[in-house]
């Protein structure tokens, strides 16, 4: 492809991605497909020859669109925002333009100057400490773009690794680093994202998983507690994770409980992932929900979740840079340049050696919308949210299980998992929303967040039509079974609603269905709700009574009984 037909074919790209943009909304949010789809539609071998350009763009409609879900959909509302905007797209076109490595400096001056720049905006912007902006007089501190929170955490846990084992060292100089692992002990709620699980299995230490408070936010006693445990088993406390606003139901640990407790101990890193909820921080009236931020050792947030920065862009800032580069670098000569001693070499700051120029996308969203467009468009997310809840609290038959403070509505039918797990599963096999569930104060729950970035009143209206709808389907459906009534015989005009199919209930409704056993066995580990991993639910979900709950008061689980026990009575 030469220049000209580049041109060409680059404006036809742009009309292209204007035209699916534009026309979303008739498309079905998600893909009728099965896995395994595209390998009976694609050869075996890559093409010998070139292909003409018509060809793989007709390709791209037949073949590639039918197995999109599409998460810039309006009706779409399962996972946190996968941040996209016009300017984020030029952006990232013209750092894939420019082609550069930005790991150091020397590699591409302007690709690390923005980076540092653009993270003392953003951070001035959502209110971090001064220590945490690279420009503030005497810091040693500051920001730095990863590709994920994933990454922000894993970093942040070898850094704190690498200060232990320092400390440790000097009074036993001469044992191996390997020697301490066994000691070091991590920390994060039951609310934290399976993400801090992962970084403690690379890093080779304990990971303590804390139950959080009845409102799913960790707290600094039980914190404590733990601590003061560990250490007199001869235990080295490192590191604890925080979350402010978390996948499963958006709640927010106490910092200002945590950070004390912290302090306490000599070498303990304390980390905030605020990947979806800090992006909000913009608002002034969502700062005090960071109460507590002067604590930390480091901070993350994702412009490519709320702030309509496409991904890959995780920002990621610490207090003192020195502790965390002095964990990661690895200076071979011909990465060495004259100027290190003054600039910043990112290359020090992650896992990664190679760099995208990724600020670049993130200074073009910043400067075309500019904070007061940002925090209209955040504070719009939070209004239609807040407009979902009243919804759902309007109708007895369901309850709104989070404390709704920013985008997501975490709600439920009055019944058991089952039944909500059949209710997500009929939606979303209807293809008119797609949501997904996740497990709040031992209940299967299912999340609405608001996700497109021109979301209206008439986007959330519709969904909870959507939602009534298959749920009035769904309570039929049960009540027939419960109370069969005379049915007429089928006419040519009158055909019966097929019954739900619980293949279809497992399949679309993110839930694995496992035998009584292996579902008590699962219980008895440590896991994450991430809002990524299939939510496990016994079998015979139906016959369990819920604990502190009156059976006899629960018309849902009554019907649920009911069935159970004519089922046995026809074998």
């Amino acid at each position: 492809m030469d220049t000209e037909e580049f041109r060409a074919r680059g404006k036809e790209m742009v009309d292209y991605i204007c035209n699916y943009m534009d026309g979303l909304s008739s498309r079905k949010v998600t893909p009728n497909v099965e896995p395994g789809y595209l390998r009976t539609l694609l050869p075996a071998h890559a093409p010998q020859h070139p292909e003409d350009w018509e060809s793989i763009m007709s390709d791209v409609d037949t073949k590639i669109m039918p197995g999109v879900t599409h998460w810039q959909h309006p009706r779409f509302h399962a996972y946190f925002p996968s941040g996209n905007s016009y300017p984020s797209i030029l952006g990232d076109m013209l750092s894939d333009a420019i082609g550069c490595i930005g790991f150091s400096w020397a590699a591409s001056p302007v690709c690390t100057e923005l980076e540092t720049i653009v993270l003392d905006w953003f951070g001035k912007a959502i209110g971090l400490p001064d220590e945490f902006i690279a420009s503030t007089p005497g810091s040693k501190g500051g920001g730095v773009i990863q590709s994920s929170a994933s990454e922000c955490i894993l970093v942040s846990m070898l850094a704190a690794r690498a200060q232990a084992i320092k400390n440790l060292k000097k009074e036993n100089p001469d044992t191996e680093d390997s020697a301490f692992l066994p000691r070091l002990v991590a920390y994060c709620s039951e609310e934290a994202h399976s993400c801090v699980e992962k970084a403690a299995m690379i890093c080779l230490v304990k990971l303590r998983i804390l139950v959080p408070d009845d409102k799913c936010s960790l707290r600094g006693p039980t914190l404590r507690m733990a601590m003061e445990e560990d250490v007199a088993q001869g235990l080295v406390p490192f590191f604890v994770s925080t979350t402010l606003g978390s996948t499963a139901c958006c709640s927010f640990d106490n910092l200002t409980e945590i950070g004390p407790v912290c302090r306490r101990y000599p070498a303990v890193w304390l980390h905030v992932d605020g990947a979806y909820a800090g992006n909000s921080f913009i608002c002034p009236e969502n700062k005090p929900l960071m109460a507590g931020i002067q604590y930390a050792d480091s901070f993350n947030t994702n412009p490519n979740k709320w702030l309509l920065v496409n991904f890959d862009c995780s920002t990621y800032w610490v207090r003192d840079r020195i502790r965390l580069t002095s964990a990661l670098i690895v200076d071979p000569l011909y990465l060495q340049h004259a100027n290190s001693d003054e600039a910043i070499d990112y290359r020090h700051w992650g896992v990664p050696l190679s760099r995208r120029f990724r600020a670049l996308k993130l200074w073009f969203v910043i400067r075309k919308y500019g904070i007061e467009g940002l925090q209209a468009y955040i504070r719009n997310h939070c209004r239609l949210a807040k407009r979902f809840e009243a919804l759902v609290k309007n109708d007895s038959r369901f309850e709104v299980v989070n404390d709704v403070k920013l985008g997501l509505v975490c709600f439920r039918l009055r019944g058991t998992d089952r039944q909500n797990q059949d209710l997500l599963a009929s939606i979303n096999g209807s293809g008119k929303l797609h949501m997904i569930p996740s497990l709040v104060k031992g209940k299967y729950i299912i999340r609405f967040c608001v996700v497109a970035e021109h979301a209206c009143e008439a986007d959330v209206d519709h969904a909870w039509e959507v939602i009534q709808e298959h749920a009035n389907e769904l309570l039929d459906l049960y009540i027939d079974k419960v109370a069969p009534m005379p049915v007429k015989p089928a006419t040519p005009e009158i055909t019966p609603k097929p019954p739900m199919q619980r293949k279809l209930s497992r399949r679309l409704s993110f839930t694995r269905s496992v035998s009584r056993d292996l579902y008590r066995r699962s219980m008895s580990r440590s896991s994450l709700h991430d809002g990524a991993t299939p939510i496990i639910v016994p079998e015979d979900e139906d016959n369990i009574i819920p604990e502190n709950e009156n059976a006899d008061e629960d018309v849902f689980l009554l019907n649920s009984l009911t069935i159970k026990e004519e089922e046995k009575e026809a074998v």
